[in-house]
């Protein structure tokens, strides 16, 4: 039944073409059949003298001859062109020649079993028909109308011939022709029914090997399957470009090591194949790890990972991961390198410097290190541009790393600071002498862009024993003594000693102290005024901020201001200051004014003008009383913001002084550029104005250029009568702020001097105090 139902399914066409195809192959059973069958007739011919077998020989032969005509039209016919109905009709043409072919031997046998009582007659014809029976099932199995009317032809006559010859045994006989007949036919049909089922599950396996295949042919990654022995069994198209091997159809059953180093054309693993791949290849082939990133070039890293297979082998999987490789190192240096100069920085030359002294060894050694800041910087920055700023620490980054060459490491601390180090491996070289040389050698000029720009290095350096060095003191060290050389001078070179680490501990002591002296408002205001230069009044007044340390007493303007700029509290300071002055000058007598600082802290604060407004209501004080000092240092450093608070400023009322006019750069153009009403002359102009003419040239020059601009002049720094005696003479201040007049004196003192002036003036006497 499940034959039968297979058989009544839709057949594809070219199964069904297969099969009639079959029907029409081995041809020489074909013609052995049709020798026997002639003989057979002949024979038995002899053995009766019946002439009709005689007549079956010509039958024979000429179903023959018809079936060898449609054999030879079979073969000449384009398959592929068949339709469905082309096919069946060459079914019918094999099944009608096999039928008749059939039909003869069963004629025959059924008129020797009704016409002779010849036993051999018999027995000669049913055994040749029984024997073309039995191939029937291996010949014609592809057509199920074959099978039954070829077996049906035969039968039928021989039992119609037993039934005829009314004899009893050969009626019985017959009829076991019948499961014959029916075990022939199931026999066939089974035959062809696994057939079927076989070529229908090799198409699907032949669908799922070209998806296998084409799956394979299009990974992105590379894939090779290996057999125990370590011989190729599968390779894809991706795993033959990534390695360079060639047609995939040559390496089945290849040794994979054989195949990378001698076997394949174009290979680029030779037998010069690092022994890092291949021990990396063994361990992944022999299970001892799963996954391995191997650089085969410069221009080729890939990734493996691997699977043991059940049965044994390995199953490898890998992947391009040149870009992922390079990215990464990129990303690293990055992290390690200054982008700009190329220099490692901070953490990564801290672990260069751990790396070289293992290298040593701890030898006991002397080492080195040297922290260089360049002198100034900033000022290339806003003269030159950023662009050109950064092209001269490229420049410095280049000069420095040729200086250490062979020597040492340079490295990239932050911004304009460079550190270098020195191993000093051998200990026969004089450190500091070294480190002064490099340092005076890494000075000098240098051009960019076809500029040639002077840079000096302020540095500090440090020296330790290498068995000992504190990995987290000698940054700290350097730092103290770089700070000593900016105190000292610019351009300096110090080396690190004991004494530096007490003055830096007393400098964050006295940090701590200030920011409590500034945040419990400690911070104390004097006053030094401003003369006319006869002396008979008094204009304005410089607030000036003064601090008295519980322990060490009074502590310098010059040095609790620094400190106040680095820890960035100097604004704290200056509100304060500010609050205090508007606050005093508002007792004092009218049309005396008060002057304060502005820091470049200040200078950058967007909320300065909203302040001082505030300041300015809160104690009452007209704007027009109000003087605002910038220094020529934080105009180059903020020129662009400081323009645009100085008019907001301007605009309320408050009057604009340039202080310390004439120790800057490129002084004079501020006076054009900047919204500013008073010049104050740095005191280095009035020093020795008496004994050098050329420097009272220099001032009386300033003072002409700054009248002609319709600004006041303020000189600072006024020590005796003949200095100003030489001022008055030549007309060179509209004010004179010094000792020749007064000292920094309290604000209440203020008030009393003013009215000492004013009564002195009622009779007529200058004030020289």
């Amino acid at each position: 039944m499940r034959a039968e139902n297979r058989h009544d399914l839709h057949v594809p066409t070219d199964v069904y073409l297969s099969f009639v195809s079959s029907l029409f192959d081995n041809r020489s059973t074909l013609f052995t059949g049709m020798v026997v069958h002639i003989l057979t007739c002949l024979v038995v011919y002899i053995q009766t003298g019946a002439v009709f077998y005689l007549l079956l020989c010509g039958c024979f032969a000429s179903v023959f001859a018809y079936r060898i005509y449609s054999f030879k039209q079979f073969d000449q016919v384009d398959k592929a062109s068949l339709t469905r109905e082309g096919i069946a009709n060459w079914e019918m043409r094999y099944v009608l020649g096999g039928a008749l072919t059939a039909a003869l031997l069963g004629i025959g046998s059924g008129y020797a079993m009704l016409s002779f009582e010849d036993t051999f007659a018999e027995l000669a014809c049913i055994a040749v028909t029984l024997g073309s029976m039995v191939s029937v099932v291996g010949r014609n199995y592809g057509s199920r109308l074959a099978v039954d009317l070829q077996t049906l032809a035969c039968c039928t006559p021989m039992v119609i011939g037993s039934l005829l010859a009314q004899d009893l045994f050969k009626g019985l006989l017959s009829l076991m022709l019948i499961p014959f007949f029916l075990t022939t036919r199931a026999m066939a049909n089974g035959v062809r029914e696994f057939l079927y089922e076989n070529v229908i599950a090799s198409r699907e396996m032949s669908k799922i090997a070209d998806r296998f295949d084409t799956a394979l042919s299009n990974m992105t990654h590379g894939l090779l399957m290996l057999d125990p022995d370590n011989r190729i069994e599968v390779i894809n198209r991706k795993a033959c470009e990534l390695l360079h091997l060639g047609d995939r159809t040559r390496l089945a059953g290849c040794d994979l090591d054989v195949v990378l180093r001698y076997g394949v054309r174009h290979t680029f693993v030779d037998g010069s194949m690092p022994s890092l791949l291949q021990a990396q290849l063994s361990q992944l082939t022999q299970g001892i790890s799963s996954r391995a990133l191997m650089h085969f070039s410069e221009g080729l890293v890939l990734e493996f990972s691997a699977s043991r297979r059940a049965e044994g082998g390995v199953v490898l999987i890998f992947e391009d991961v040149t870009a992922r490789v390079r990215a990464d190192r990129k990303i690293l240096h990055m992290a390690r390198y200054d982008a700009l100069t190329d220099l490692p920085q901070r953490g990564y030359f801290s672990e260069l410097v751990s790396e070289r002294l293992e290298q040593q060894g701890g030898c006991g050694s002397k080492v080195g290190f040297m922290l260089l800041d360049v002198v100034d910087f900033k000022h290339v920055n806003d003269l030159k541009g950023h662009l050109t700023g950064d092209r001269l620490l490229t420049a410095i980054a280049a000069r420095l790393t040729a200086l250490v060459a062979g020597k040492g490491i340079a490295g990239h601390m932050v911004g304009d600071q460079f550190v270098l180090f020195f191993p000093n491996a051998d200990d026969q070289l004089d450190l500091e002498a070294e480190m002064r040389a490099i340092h005076a050698a890494a000075g000098g000029n240098y051009d960019i862009e076809e500029v040639r720009l002077p840079v000096s290095f302020s540095a500090g350096a440090a020296v330790f024993d290498s068995a000992a060095l504190p990995a987290e003191e000698w940054p700290v060290k350097v730092d103290i003594a770089l700070l000593e050389s900016k105190a000292r001078a610019k351009g300096h070179f110090t080396l690190f000693v004991g004494e530096m680490d007490a003055r830096y501990l007393e400098r964050q002591r006295l940090k701590e102290d200030l920011r409590a002296a500034v945040e419990n408002g400690d911070i104390t205001v004097v006053y030094q005024p401003m003369f006319t230069p006869d002396g008979r009044e008094i204009r304005c007044c410089e607030a000036l901020a003064r601090w008295h340390h519980p322990e060490k007493g009074p502590v310098a303007p010059n040095i609790f201001i620094q400190i106040a700029e680095e820890m960035g509290i100097v604004s704290a300071i200056t509100l304060h200051v500010l609050r205090r002055a508007c606050s005093d000058c508002r007792t004092w007598p009218e049309g005396l004014s008060v002057s304060v600082n502005l820091s470049v802290q200040d200078l950058r604060s967007q909320g300065l003008v909203d302040s001082l407004k505030t300041i300015l209501a809160e104690t009452g004080l007209v704007a027009q009383r109000l003087h605002l000092e910038v220094t020529e240092s934080s105009l180059i450093e903020e020129l662009s913001s400081a323009r645009a608070i100085l008019e907001q400023l301007r605009s309320l009322g408050i009057t604009i002084a340039i202080d310390d006019f004439g120790t800057g750069f490129s002084s004079l153009s501020y006076l054009d550029t900047l919204p500013i009403d008073v010049v104050k002359i740095d005191r280095s102009f009035v020093r020795d104005i008496g004994e050098n003419k050329r420097r009272l040239k220099l001032l009386r020059g300033i003072v002409h250029l700054s009248r002609g601009l319709d600004l006041s002049i303020v000189v600072e720094g006024v020590e005796n009568r003949e200095q100003l005696a030489l001022l008055s003479k030549h007309h060179c201040a509209d004010l004179i702020q010094g000792y020749v007049f007064s000292t920094p004196i309290s604000p209440v003192a203020v008030t009393e001097l003013a009215r000492n002036v004013q009564a002195r003036n009622g009779k007529g006497d200058a004030v020289v105090a």
